[in-house]
């Protein structure tokens, strides 16, 4: 029998996250019937809209806010934001977005979000998330590093090895 070669998990989560986004959006524009989209203006300067993809979506127009629910797919192109969840609200008047069940935000630049639960500040620009029970949230930072202009830079301290407290 052969040896098989194993990534790092840190590397195999890296490797499915680059694989997910690009396979769910493959999704939703092979099968465009059976999605309902919903787009709201931008009320900046841009005016680019924001678009929601879900199984189901509901509109409430008196309090303004958006309900969808199944395989949610936002593109939010002036922010540079994509998203998938499993429900997402958006809430007009607040300028806030809550996403539900499963989160996953990738910003252009390759910063990503994971987690159960996340509220999207419009006008803040702010992410707040919240694992699922006995979990932890993800977060993936696209970091450049300069090189002083050709000057040698001194390496990084070595990071202590860190123990979970379960």
């Amino acid at each position: 029998m052969m040896p098989r070669y194993q990534l790092p998990i840190s590397q195999m989560r890296r490797f499915g996250l680059a694989l997910m986004l690009p396979v769910a959006l493959l999704g939703v524009f092979t099968f465009p019937t059976q999605l309902q989209t919903a787009t709201a203006q931008q009320t900046s300067e841009a005016n680019r809209p924001l678009t929601i993809r879900a199984d189901v979506q509901e509109y409430d127009a008196k309090n303004q806010v958006i309900t969808a629910r199944g395989n949610v797919q936002m593109l939010y192109p002036s922010r540079q934001l994509q998203a998938t969840s499993a429900q997402a609200q958006y809430f007009s008047k607040e300028r806030r977005i809550d996403f539900t069940g499963n989160v996953y935000i990738l910003q252009q630049g390759g910063n990503s979000i994971r987690a159960e639960k996340v509220t999207y500040l419009i006008d803040e620009g702010r992410f707040v998330a919240l694992p699922q029970s006995n979990r932890q949230v993800e977060s993936i930072y696209m970091i450049q590093e300069s090189d002083n202009q050709g000057q040698n830079t001194t390496p990084a301290p070595q990071t202590p090895v860190f123990k979970r407290s379960n």
